[in-house]
């Protein structure tokens, strides 16, 4: 594979959150004629920190509209065709969200000029735990022509791409690049002595909402055995932060809100921790906590932990089992040297397998197979 691509690039997607600049950078140095990354506004309920600046790839900002509800919510993109006019794309990365109706005819626009799209995205879970009968039928055989049209497809798991073949799409059009948001750590994994030399300190890194479970992580704490009880560590900010802070105060008093912190500050957190824990959703943290030769216990959400999160390195939980996150604690903190070796087992993940660079080239590869295929 090449270092660098003599193309010019077009990424469209709904949104920019602001933890896809670096990534965004890195691939446009990857691109000899350029970047150019075309996204819009999050719906007003979204809790996405929206980050618009970049410095490598080109910024242009889409005119999001959003209408309907549930499965049937949908947003056009305002300006897509003026922005595939002014730019004009050797390849283009699209939403694979069938939602975007702009997708449709960014991907008409492209292979009437014979230029390949691939599409990225989380996978295609099933319908069916929620609707059945014609709109379950419906639902389910519009996105299969839908993703049939990509010339390649690029899921963020095994678990996404597997959704994507059940699509019906060829195996062989079907890539992983797992989800990085950080690159390769450069820093030595930090030395940590076998024995605990005092409280063991448990560590959550997020924004502090309801969804993020951290009063689960209040009371399991507040339940294990006293000798066990370690130094709870939450590291954010958010609108629930009050609400926990009072019920801190009745369970678990001695747990600390440092508030947001970033930079040499989060960094001093996560060496200075034994175990970094996500009870509930999100989980951009993971790979940070990780390459900080953290073990990691998160919550099972949507496949994309597992490249994560192994047995040799942590544990994923079964979403709202506060049973289990309990149990699982007490397991954890009752061998430290246990804690040292699937630490060192997450700085190894993140240094050689899921990071921004092998990202960066899974990316690279998939632009030469639509590129070069048939050639």
């Amino acid at each position: 594979m090449k270092s660098r691509l003599s193309l010019r690039l077009g990424l469209q997607q709904r949104v920019f959150p602001q933890y896809r600049a670096l990534f965004f950078d890195t691939l446009a140095a990857k691109c000899v004629g350029g970047l150019s990354v075309f996204t819009g506004e999050p719906m007003p309920d979204e809790a996405l920190g929206i980050e618009g600046r970049l410095k490598m790839a080109q910024y242009v900002q889409a005119r999001n509209f959003y209408a309907g509800w549930g499965p049937f919510l949908a947003v056009w993109q305002f300006g897509m065709h003026d922005w595939l006019e002014h730019w004009h794309p050797d390849v283009l990365i699209a939403d694979t969200n069938p939602r975007n109706v702009s997708t449709n005819a960014a991907i008409h626009w492209m292979h009437a000029r014979r230029r390949p799209v691939i599409g990225w995205g989380l996978g295609a879970p099933s319908f069916r735990d929620k609707w059945y009968g014609f709109v379950y039928g419906s639902l389910e055989l519009s996105r299969r022509r839908f993703l049939q049209q990509f010339d390649a497809l690029i899921a963020y798991s095994k678990t996404g791409a597997q959704q994507f073949a059940d699509c019906g799409v060829p195996r062989e059009r079907i890539f992983i690049a797992p989800n990085a948001v950080t690159l390769r750590p450069t820093q030595p994994a930090p030395f940590r002595p076998d024995e605990f030399t005092a409280r063991p300190v448990v560590l959550f890194v997020g924004r502090l909402q309801v969804r993020k479970r951290v009063d689960a992580l209040l009371k399991a704490c507040a339940s294990l055995p006293a000798s066990l009880q370690p130094r709870l560590c939450i590291v954010g900010d958010g609108p629930a932060r009050e609400s926990l802070e009072a019920l801190a105060h009745d369970v678990y008093p001695s747990a600390e809100f440092t508030g947001d912190r970033r930079g040499a500050d989060l960094d001093a957190l996560f060496a200075a921790a034994d175990l970094f824990v996500l009870p509930g959703t999100g989980g951009l943290a993971i790979q940070q906590a990780m390459s900080f030769a953290l073990p990691v216990m998160v919550a099972e959400a949507d496949g994309t932990q597992s490249t994560l999160v192994r047995p040799e390195n942590g544990w994923q939980l079964p979403p709202h089992d506060n049973a289990a996150l309990l149990n699982c604690l007490q397991f954890a903190l009752q061998d430290p040297s246990r804690l040292r070796r699937m630490g060192q087992e997450s700085y190894r993940i993140v240094t050689d397998e899921v990071n921004l660079e092998r990202m960066v080239d899974v990316f690279l590869q998939v632009m030469e197979f639509v590129t070069h295929e048939g050639k």
